[in-house]
């Protein structure tokens, strides 16, 4: 659980960082984007579960 809060932590002080030097970020500007990503990791996590 700590490396969850960890890593959410860390994500947020990038996009600190990303914001303050006005750079792009590395992710999808919008929840239709982040959602496709998460959708992706669910997909491989489900058929990696249900392989082993």
């Amino acid at each position: 659980m700590m490396t969850i809060i960890f890593s959410f932590i860390a994500g947020i002080l990038l996009g600190v960082v990303f914001s303050v030097f006005d750079l792009p970020i590395p992710a999808p500007p919008n929840l239709a984007g982040v959602m496709g990503i998460v959708g992706v990791f669910l997909g491989y996590a489900l058929i990696s579960t249900v392989i082993s």
